[in-house]
């Protein structure tokens, strides 16, 4: 079982370049099958999420090569219609290939899909997009089989804005006939990104980024190249791991514009931030300080992804900071990890309390989910002695190389086999 090792105790210093975002590229793979073409995503991540996806478009017929940091994706022979369960199983971004392949195919046949365990996260919304658009589907037995040769054009009213489901009903709306409103839409980087990936294939898609999204459905569709932009989960990793280990980072990619809402709170908590276009540089001295209550929200508000990660970086601040948990109903399974290597933290329904403490001690925790995993490490930065991080198949779902991106920024940090 393989683990990952930290010794506490050093700032972090020099620079780093931010991965492509797996939250991106996980969309714009299910949309290449709406393409009988050759995509080229460029700067795409090596996670363990990318390959189930990868893994999905082989199950469907196509064919996927990786190029160094590049995949190179061909659906002229997609023919199959169904995702087996195991590949389901592994990731929740699984769901998002129902809405292309029914564009595609006129019919998909899947399970739920698996993921990160943070609550209930139902696919209600995906359902009903598409069914609004014509789909027949039929649950039974954990089984989803869904026909639909005649989508066609609807206005979708999104009760909450789920990524997801945006998403999925973006990709089925490409391949049915007429106007396709989506109201109430999520607005987070990643569909704008997806939206132009869409267009570069030549769909037409407008509104992403705000509430409102807009498909002319039944384009003729080809292949086309897109470089990945840079993941702002993984960015806002490494700054909350400096911020609360101390030093100076600089990331490059990073975008200032998509992390606004955690450079605020780092900037509250005492860190020293600037951006000159190309990336982002923070410079602390590793004690922060409490801040204002943190609650979770749909982007642009603070993300859900970040919360375990900036709550990791105040474990040993200065007073007190309130979390307010109001995405998912279990997102604080990595506090008793954290417990464990001596922060204070009370926890009540969806908030949490973290009193900062004077130093942190090393222990074995288990990775719960990414985030919470990757938490526990910007933890064992900060922590003396040495942290034992288990169960990192969790982390690898989201990081390329989190021991040898932190390693090049001076931590004492290693993957043990």
């Amino acid at each position: 079982m393989s683990v990952i090792l930290v010794e506490g105790g050093r700032k972090l210093s020099g620079a780093v370049t931010v991965q492509g975002a797996k939250n991106s590229v996980l969309p714009m793979l299910a949309a290449t099958v709406l393409c009988p073409g050759v995509c080229c995503l460029r700067g795409c991540p090596a996670l363990s999420d990318v390959d189930t996806a990868v893994q999905i478009i082989r199950h469907l017929g196509g064919t996927v090569r990786r190029e160094g940091p590049d995949l190179v994706v061909d659906t002229r022979q997609i023919t199959g219609c169904e995702i087996p369960e195991e590949l389901m199983g592994r990731m929740r971004s699984s769901v998002m290939f129902l809405g292309a392949i029914l564009g595609r195919c006129g019919e998909a046949v899947c399970s739920q899909p698996g993921g990160c365990d943070l609550g209930p996260r139902p696919i209600d919304l995906h359902l009903y997009a598409l069914r609004t658009m014509g789909a027949e589907i039929e649950e039974k037995s954990g089984r989803l089989r869904c026909r639909g040769a005649a989508l066609h054009g609807a206005e979708i009213f999104l009760r909450t804005p789920s990524v997801g489901a945006t998403e999925n009903a973006i990709l089925a709306a490409c391949a049915a006939s007429g106007t396709t409103v989506i109201s109430n839409a999520a607005r987070e980087p990643e569909i704008m990104e997806l939206q132009d990936f869409l267009r570069a294939m030549g769909a037409c898609v407008q509104g992403a980024g705000s509430a409102t999204v807009v498909v002319e459905g039944r384009k003729k569709l080809h292949g086309c190249t897109h470089r990945v932009r840079p993941d702002r989960i993984v960015a806002a990793t490494y700054l909350c791991a400096a911020a609360g280990a101390g030093g100076c980072v600089y990331l490059r990619r990073a975008d200032y514009r998509h992390l606004a809402a955690v450079l605020c709170i780092l900037q509250k908590s005492g860190c020293e931030i600037c951006s000159d276009g190309g990336g982002i540089c923070l410079k602390s001295g590793g004690r922060l300080r409490g801040v204002p209550p943190v609650r979770t929200s749909p982007y642009p508000g603070f993300p859900t992804d970040d919360q375990a990660l900036l709550m990791a970086a105040l474990t040993r601040s200065r007073g007190s900071t309130v979390f307010v948990e109001n995405l998912f109903a279990d997102r604080f399974r990595h506090v008793p990890q954290l417990i464990k290597m001596g922060a204070q933290i009370r926890t009540r329904g969806q908030t949490a309390i973290v009193t900062g403490v004077q130093r942190l001690q090393g222990a074995t925790v288990q990775a719960t989910d990414l985030r919470g995993g990757a938490a526990l490490v910007v933890a064992g930065l900060q922590a003396r002695g040495i942290t034992r991080v288990e169960q990192i198949h969790h982390i690898e779902r989201g990081y390329a190389d989190i021991v040898g991106d932190l390693s090049g920024l001076g931590a004492c940090i290693y993957r043990e086999d």
